[in-house]
């Protein structure tokens, strides 16, 4: 099968970055769904692993997590899927990838996917909607079931691809109102498109702004990228007994300025219930049903903002630097082999 991956680990610019490959075709296990891929979205853990992790010697690391697709086979063990079933999923970061033709994945992460927009449409949401929904509902705690009409939640970095989901589920399943960031000018407008109440720049005093807005305190903090630069200002702005939430990599976080607060700190890793195989790892079907549910119903809007046409090595270099220039809004995807 074809499939694109790397041998070494390199810089985006250099040659051998990513390569196109033939690849054997894998054999599903019997939790596992063989799926044909047709359309894949880039995100920001494909630049992350190709620059950390090497692969033996000899090896080639697919990457890709995210999928849409076609189901070509089904494990013995697998319930609720049929082959040529529309599919869509993020994956196990443990796994290769879905920069293939062919790719297997647990049935329990897996869902059927909306039909009503098409298929590199909905290739931009499985793992960033995951993730939103996983860091508003599971770890942040909100409820759509609560009245968080005198809350407010911030959410830093708001205009990639899971600050868009995010702000589209925080907006259509719960009552709170939405302050987002965004520094430049076609980034702030993408983040209001996407239903965010207000909209202030992170490049400037976050405080003095979200100060100036007649708003609800900042009980909810959700800080999707560069974290360490920005928690001086988390700290001071929420609100006491508040919860902040983070996805990055931040290089150090003191966690003391939060103490006198009783601020609680949550990580948010989209991987986590697919590499434990936690009791609840099914709940990833259930959040992606739901998400697919609310496409399908026209609640929910894909998050494209490019597509770099075909599967293939060229154009996913492309992505890959464009994601690394942190220069991106919404979603990169690529359709076709």
């Amino acid at each position: 099968m074809k499939a694109v991956g790397y041998h070494h680990s390199r810089p985006i610019d250099q040659a051998d970055a990513l390569l196109d490959l033939t690849l054997p075709r894998p054999t599903p296990g019997e939790q596992d769904l063989l799926v044909r891929v047709e359309a894949v979205s880039v995100n920001p853990v494909d630049t992350k692993i190709r620059t950390r992790v090497q692969p033996a010697e000899g090896q080639a690391q697919v990457l890709g997590w995210d999928a849409a697709g076609v189901v070509e086979a089904v494990g013995s063990s697998v319930t609720g899927f049929a082959v040529g079933d529309p599919v869509w999923y993020a994956g196990d970061v443990s796994r290769p990838g879905s920069n293939s033709e062919f790719q297997c994945v647990d049935a329990r992460i897996a869902s059927k996917r909306p039909t009503n927009i098409d298929v590199a449409e909905a290739a931009a949401l499985p793992l960033t909607g995951l993730t939103a929904y996983e860091l508003l509902f599971d770890r942040l705690g909100l409820s759509p079931d609560a009245d968080h009409s005198n809350d407010s939640l911030l959410v830093i970095g708001a205009a990639g691809g899971v600050g868009s989901i995010l702000i589209q589920l925080a907006r259509q399943l719960t009552n709170i109102r939405i302050i987002a960031t965004a520094s430049r000018p076609d980034s702030q407008a993408w983040v209001e498109q996407q239903g965010a109440h207000h909209v202030v720049n992170h490049h400037q005093d976050m405080v003095a702004q979200v100060a100036g807005l007649e708003c609800p305190p900042v009980r909810y903090v959700a800080s999707l990228n560069q974290t360490d630069s920005h928690l001086t200002a988390i700290a001071e702005l929420m609100a006491p007994q508040g919860k902040l939430a983070l996805i990055d990599d931040p290089a150090s976080f003191d966690i003391m300025p939060f103490k006198r607060k009783s601020i609680s700190i949550h990580w948010e890793f989209m991987f986590t219930r697919a590499l434990f195989k936690t009791d609840d790892i099914a709940r990833q079907q259930a959040i992606l049903s739901h998400i697919a549910e609310m496409v399908q119903e026209g609640r929910i809007k894909t998050t494209v903002a490019e597509h770099f046409g075909t599967i293939n090595a060229d154009n996913l270099k492309r992505a890959h630097a464009l994601l690394e220039s942190q220069q991106s809004r919404g979603k990169i995807v690529l359709a076709g082999f």
